[in-house]
């Protein structure tokens, strides 16, 4: 897993985020077992403190399932998948909407643009 930690903002909330994105998108896949604190820590480049707090809350919220004998393994728990899919998607889409609103564009400009952009070649297209 790639990690990106920014300065400006709590290492445990980055890496909450970053590891439900990783399961949302299969790269930790329901019912798999993650790697061990020590492991995800060196990865990051952070405290096995600070992983063990953020796995902790993946695992309040019912992302991760701790197991005896196997560690940690993702939830095979398709609602929650599908939860926090679409809490994070709504998220996202709300920031833009407010980008867009503060640009000044109207609920029809910003319909044409996502119109437009869904049609446009992406940039790996195009060269």
């Amino acid at each position: 897993m790639q990690w990106n930690i920014a300065a400006g903002r709590p290492v445990y909330l980055q890496l909450i985020e970053q590891m439900e994105l990783a399961i949302l998108t299969g790269e930790y896949s329901p019912g798999s077992r993650i790697p061990s604190v020590r492991e995800l820590a060196a990865q990051a480049g952070v405290n096995p403190n600070t992983m063990q707090r953020a796995l902790q809350e993946l695992e309040s919220r019912g992302l991760l399932q701790a197991q005896r004998t196997a560690g940690r393994v993702v939830t095979a728990d398709e609602a929650a998948l599908q939860q926090l899919r679409t809490r994070r998607a709504l998220a996202r889409t709300r920031a833009f909407l407010q980008e867009m609103q503060a640009l000044g564009c109207t609920r029809a400009e910003i319909n044409h643009l996502l119109d437009r952009a869904e049609s446009a070649p992406s940039p790996k297209e195009e060269s």
